[in-house]
């Protein structure tokens, strides 16, 4: 009986676990959806500043050698700024021991690094681990939002323009399928003019014709401004990534983790069934004893 107690116990608490784990593997594919609906509502707008960039690339010469975000230090103690992109919350699998793990290259090939730690779980490991962490950076990954960019562009640039950043990283986990994350780590400052044509998509032979369009003041000075748009677009895009991979892996997770715990409790409940079998054939044999007996 006892035996029985214990497996109609463990059936109870499994099922209940069960609950939980459906429960959390829906709210994922809800905040999933909407995710990959911020993205494509502001795709729009992004995709218009790379064009503007794009243009201003193709018919202005030496712009990389005039402007401030293009310079080369050749300092070998480099101060680097690296922003990481972790999750807020647990039970999502390997995806926070991936994007951790590459941070954790990325600052042991740094001189002087200082994290930018997005997320409860990557801000907690790296203070355990005593890093050099920016205390003041103190954001969520959940339910990303232009204005966040904004206010992590304008943090970054005003460092970088201060010397007090030599360059900066950003590291977070692509989506690249439903069961494919792929941490990665992109370079932000300074910028690289064939990485920079490469990610608005000029190859170096395609020219815009000239006088196509008049920037004010200059075409220096419009490409500034947006470079700041263009840099605060990246971060929110790795924003949106990293919280649809975070619900990503939260989501196989829990389907992973309902899945085991049906199996457990098939094989719990066939336990149960063969342990109350046994008692009712033993009482059985009780009762015709002792009905032979007298």
């Amino acid at each position: 009986m006892a035996c029985m107690r214990e497996l109609k116990l463990r059936i109870k608490s499994i099922s209940e676990t069960q609950k939980i784990t459906k429960a959390m593997k829906l709210i994922s594919a809800a905040k999933l959806k909407k995710a990959r609906q911020q993205l494509d509502q502001t795709r729009t707008y992004f995709t218009k500043v790379e064009t503007i960039m794009a243009n201003i690339l193709a018919n202005s010469i030496g712009i990389n050698q005039s402007s401030i975000y293009f310079k080369e230090t050749g300092d070998s103690n480099k101060k680097t700024g690296i922003i990481v992109l972790t999750g807020d919350k647990g039970m999502a699998g390997s995806y926070n021991h991936n994007i951790i793990k590459l941070s954790e290259d990325m600052i042991n090939d740094a001189e002087n690094p200082v994290l930018f730690i997005a997320g409860a779980i990557g801000k907690n490991y790296f203070s355990r681990k005593n890093y050099n962490l920016y205390e003041d950076f103190d954001y969520p990954v959940q339910n990303p939002v232009v204005k966040r960019a904004k206010n992590i562009t304008d943090l970054i640039l005003e460092k970088f323009k201060n010397g007090e950043l030599d360059e900066v990283y950003l590291a977070y986990t692509e989506m690249v399928s439903s069961i494919k994350l792929v941490p990665q780590a992109i370079r932000l400052l300074p910028l690289n003019l064939g990485v920079l044509k490469s990610d608005i998509r000029l190859s170096d032979s395609e020219v815009l014709p000239d006088g196509n369009l008049n920037y004010e003041p200059s075409p220096e000075k419009v490409f500034e401004v947006l470079i700041a748009k263009y840099i605060k677009g990246v971060i929110y895009g790795a924003f949106v990534e990293a919280f649809t991979s975070e619900q990503s892996a939260r989501m196989t997770a829990m389907d992973s983790a309902t899945n085991n715990a049906q199996e457990m409790l098939e094989k719990l409940e066939l336990r149960y069934n063969r342990a109350r079998q046994a008692a009712i054939t033993q009482e059985i044999s009780e009762i015709v004893g002792g009905a032979s007996a007298l």
